[in-house]
């Protein structure tokens, strides 16, 4: 289930890192928002996993 495994975030240029970080956070702050305005959330779960896989991509920041 999860969005990007550990290898393939290894493989990823510091760019590619950055995007996506952008991204994944994107998504997340809609989720948050739509709920915050009255709305539900399709999928509880993705919004755990979006913060697992920027946590997974700022560790691999880190370690460079």
């Amino acid at each position: 289930m999860a969005i990007l495994r550990q290898h393939e975030v290894l493989k990823m240029q510091t760019e590619e890192k950055l995007k996506k970080i952008k991204e994944f956070k994107l998504e997340l702050a809609k989720e948050r928002s739509s709920v915050a305005i009255g709305g539900t959330v399709k999928n509880p779960g993705r919004l755990k996993e979006i913060r697992r896989t920027v946590a997974r991509i700022k560790t691999s920041l880190n370690n460079e």
